[in-house]
């Protein structure tokens, strides 16, 4: 039986792993470090978490996600009337919402600079979901003669590939836009490209 003191404990466990893994990656945080933050004892985080693997890997998992993200992407796109709603919508939520939390360097390299698979197939799956969504608008305006005859999967990567493009210089490299601006130049762009025979 759990009770809300353990609860309380486990969740203070992964808020202070989260708040030390993303400011300074795995390799640089000793489980006494999470302890000393959590105000907990080693053997309370080993009851929780087997090993220190396991708690960077509970904190990857819940913190790359993008349900709610993901949520609003698709909640935008059902109000849009038409293809071309839609993926205006897709793309100014894209841009305007992305949750950059989600590219934490800290959360990605375990032991060397090659990426953590945890991290790495989290992430993949999360993007591979609003990929799915933004193929599916474009199938839609396929079949409505609303944009030529492609790939839609292929469109969609193309135009996640300029819209990521934004997301990370302003991750990275804080790069700010604005996404209203940003979003309506890249949805021409890419509607004239949807539109040529």
């Amino acid at each position: 039986m759990t009770t809300t003191s353990s609860v309380h404990q486990e969740r203070r466990i992964l808020e202070a792993a989260k708040e030390l893994f993303t400011q300074r990656g795995f390799s640089n945080v000793a489980v006494r470090d999470i302890c000393r933050a959590a105000e907990v004892t080693p053997p309370t985080v080993y009851y929780y978490f087997k090993n220190k693997e396991a708690l960077f890997e509970a904190v990857v998992r819940e913190t790359i996600s993008m349900s709610e993200f993901i949520a609003r992407l698709s909640n935008g796109c059902k109000k849009g009337r038409g293809s071309l709603a839609q993926l205006r919508s897709f793309t100014r939520t894209y841009l305007s919402y992305f949750p950059k939390e989600v590219i934490n360097v800290g959360l990605y390299i375990r032991h060397s600079t090659e990426l953590d698979p945890v991290g790495r197939q989290t992430l993949s799956a999360e993007l591979a979901r609003a990929q799915s969504l933004l193929t599916d608008v474009i199938r839609e305006g396929i079949a409505k003669g609303e944009f030529r005859d492609t790939s839609p999967r292929m469109a969609a990567e193309c135009l996640l590939g300029m819209m990521n493009r934004f997301i990370f210089q302003r991750i990275h490299f804080q790069r700010n836009y604005d996404a209203a601006s940003a979003s309506s130049y890249v949805t021409d762009f890419f509607l004239r490209a949807m539109r040529e025979k």
